[in-house]
């Protein structure tokens, strides 16, 4: 996760702050470094060169610390990656999560350094402390997999070591936290064509699912659910498996309603491929989950690509698809017309309907505001009388 995870900055006054058990690190001298490279940093660095286990901890832990807000400190710190991926490979279990830790905050936005600690070999423990039974130590490996996933240069590298199939049983059995991680992980993944055959056959489906049911549907972690469901919706497979799960449309629909523009945006993409791969499978299923009113407000509200997606899927809903003749105008108050009379229940008809009367509400005032931006750029003369005092020149 692009997201540091402990406080501190790079500074040579910072150095005050540091102490250091034992006489160990009397024997510690500084090389010569840069000038203008902070003493905390230089200090760091020589810690982690030593070859006493206490001290290479100390500094994982200060470059934790020391990366955490400044991008300066972890272009400064960038050759501490391959001691620290030696960390997790041969130093003791106390060491690996600070190790861990302080390698997620040297990959936080430098892409130099994701690349780097890909290449120094640190999927391969990452990898095993994925399947530990220490939950800290699990989610923290899952967030180090969504940092370093966000590199185009890594995600090949990340799928081939692996790493989707353990990815997908953290979505079934991790930590909350390490869930949400590894959904964005893998949806970072997702974005490289070759992957997605290999995400397909771990059936991710049903745990995404359980997933979007239980966040906040204008969470982060809906967004990428979402996300990743429009993409994984293009496979007959994977359409099968999200409308054979309690609940699956009901969860899409809900974000479509509650979400936050983008991850709206992907509720209705996931919905419309399901209707335009297969109608009459579809239709029905998608309209018993209550879309409707959410669908009319994203043709006001939504971005401009949810907006063509929510009025073509409208399109698709009413009891047949084909445009009307021009006797009778296909606009979309005919559409919801037409929609809502196939639905059973009055609480749906009645939802639409308030809906209708809304969007032709917002439509009024959208008029009345631009008649009077058009009349502020009139002369008083233009005007009519009866609007004229309502109306100041400056």
């Amino acid at each position: 996760m692009d997201t540091p995870h402990s406080p501190s900055s790079c500074s040579s006054s910072s150095s005050s702050s540091y102490s250091w058990e034992g006489h160990a690190a009397d024997t510690i001298s500084l090389e010569p470094e840069e000038p203008q490279t902070p003493i905390a940093v230089r200090r760091a660095l020589q810690l982690l060169k030593s070859g006493l286990p206490e001290l290479r901890l100390q500094a994982a832990r200060d470059i934790r610390k020391l990366t955490k807000t400044s991008q300066r400190c972890r272009r400064q710190l960038s050759e501490s990656v391959g001691p620290l991926v030696s960390m997790l490979r041969v130093d003791s279990a106390e060491s690996h999560e600070p190790a861990l830790l302080a390698l997620l905050n040297l990959a936080v936005k430098d892409e130099k350094n994701k690349i780097k600690i890909v290449e120094a070999g640190a999927l391969e423990p990452i990898l095993s402390f994925l399947k530990s039974q220490n939950p800290n130590l699990q989610a923290s490996a899952t967030a180090a997999l969504l940092t370093l996933s966000a590199s185009s240069t890594n995600k090949p590298i990340i799928s081939a070591s692996g790493a989707i199939p353990l990815l997908v049983e953290i979505l079934r059995d991790g930590s909350p936290q390490a869930k949400a991680d590894a959904v964005m992980a893998l949806s970072n993944l997702s974005t490289y064509p070759n992957n997605l055959s290999i995400i397909l056959e771990t059936n991710p489906i049903p745990f995404i699912v359980d997933i979007l049911k239980t966040c906040k549907k204008s969470s982060k972690t809906a967004e990428k659910c979402c996300a990743l469901i429009e993409t994984l919706v293009d496979y007959d497979q994977c359409r099968t498996v999200l409308t054979s799960e309690e609940g699956g449309i009901l969860a899409v629909v809900e974000v479509l309603e509650n979400g936050t523009l983008q991850s709206r945006e992907h509720a209705v993409g996931t919905l419309l491929t399901l209707c335009q791969s297969d109608r009459c499978k579809y239709r029905e299923p998608i309209l018993r989950e209550g879309v409707i009113p959410g669908l009319l407000e994203l043709t006001v509200q939504g971005t401009p690509k949810s907006q063509i997606k929510a009025r073509t899927l409208l399109q698709l809903l009413r009891e047949s698809p084909y445009p009307r003749s021009e006797i009778q105008p296909d606009t979309l108050e005919n559409i919801v017309c037409n929609i809502i009379s196939q639905i059973d229940g009055d609480d749906q008809s009645g939802k639409a309907k308030k809906m209708l009367a809304e969007m032709v509400q917002v439509s009024m005032e959208q008029s009345l505001r631009h008649l009077q931006q058009r009349a502020l750029v009139c002369t008083p003369s233009d005007l009519p009388i009866a609007g004229a005092s309502e109306v100041s020149f400056k």
